[in-house]
């Protein structure tokens, strides 16, 4: 079974930056999406950011040319950098993963996704 490790959260402040990873353990199919997910308290779970396993990626408009999510084939590890935070980017971010599929554009509702991590909190001072 798949599993995913999130980690990369911490504090920062506003206009900083944090990169979060999500490295993926057991053996994941040759195609297969993976996502980047955020909630805060009282709100839904938004996806933000989404990527198949040949590079090809979106971002949600929330986060356009702030946020970039990236592969490590290699690694087996994708990565969410978060550049030019708000107060309102801060949340607990999850990544997912959803395997044997290659599809396009990536999504970014969770419903669609299989595998998920614990998380890993984001915080941001103004």
């Amino acid at each position: 079974q798949v599993q995913l490790a999130e980690s990369g959260g911490g504090s920062a402040q506003a206009g900083g930056s944090v990169r979060l990873s999500c490295a993926v353990s057991a053996y994941i199919y040759s195609t297969y999406c993976m996502g980047w997910f955020r909630q805060s308290p009282g709100k839904q779970r938004e996806g933000v950011a989404g990527i198949r396993e040949d590079g090809m990626s979106r971002v949600a408009d929330s986060v356009k040319g702030r946020f970039t999510i990236s592969l490590d084939g290699a690694k087996s590890t994708v990565y969410l950098q978060m550049n030019a935070l708000k107060p309102e980017d801060a949340a607990m971010y999850s990544c997912a993963a959803k395997e044997g599929v290659s599809q396009w554009p990536v999504p970014l509702e969770d419903k669609y996704y299989t595998y998920w991590g614990q998380g890993s909190q984001v915080t941001v001072s103004s």
